[in-house]
């Protein structure tokens, strides 16, 4: 684990800033011994939405997976971070993906009792989709796809990836 990990973790804002600003570490260094999460995932897992945006606007990717296939918005989604989910869908961050077993941030949400999560991601899937849409319609590039993990998914056929 990075010290950006560590610090998104703690949402330590101005430790984020600093790493950032002083190019000592991608935002999207990914954790080989934490799943391959991202300071990303560990950020919206914790609730620190702030700190979630800071990532994202110095250039970390939230279509990003960990090895399970789990992308930012399923960990928000898990830890009831309703705010976190808000930001990350505001971004047009992929609120809408399966992980390797089939299931999207909802069905996380649902599992762990979010019932605002639900109620949120079930509106924010369908404008997910239509703005994919929209900018395939305009040629507006997304950043909603993980290349890495959908390559490792093909070759060992362990995920199911809904683009």
């Amino acid at each position: 684990m990075t010290e950006l990990h560590q610090a998104a973790a703690a949402g330590d804002l101005q430790k984020v800033e600093e790493i950032l600003t002083g190019n000592r570490c991608s935002p999207n260094q990914r954790d080989v011994d934490w799943s391959y999460k991202t300071p990303l995932h560990w950020a919206a897992a914790k609730g620190h939405a702030e700190t979630v945006r800071i990532l994202i606007e110095h250039g970390a990717r939230s279509g990003l997976r960990t090895e399970h296939g789990w992308t930012p918005a399923h960990f928000a989604a898990e830890s009831g971070q309703l705010a976190v989910l808000r930001l990350l869908h505001s971004f047009h961050a992929p609120v809408d993906k399966e992980d390797c077993c089939g299931d999207k941030p909802v069905r996380i949400a649902e599992i762990y009792g979010h019932q605002d999560c639900v109620r949120f991601l079930k509106r924010a899937e369908i404008e997910c989709q239509a703005y994919r849409t929209v900018a395939a319609q305009k040629g507006i590039s997304l950043d909603d796809t993980d290349e890495e993990w959908a390559e490792q998914g093909k070759e060992n056929g362990k995920n199911n990836i809904q683009q």
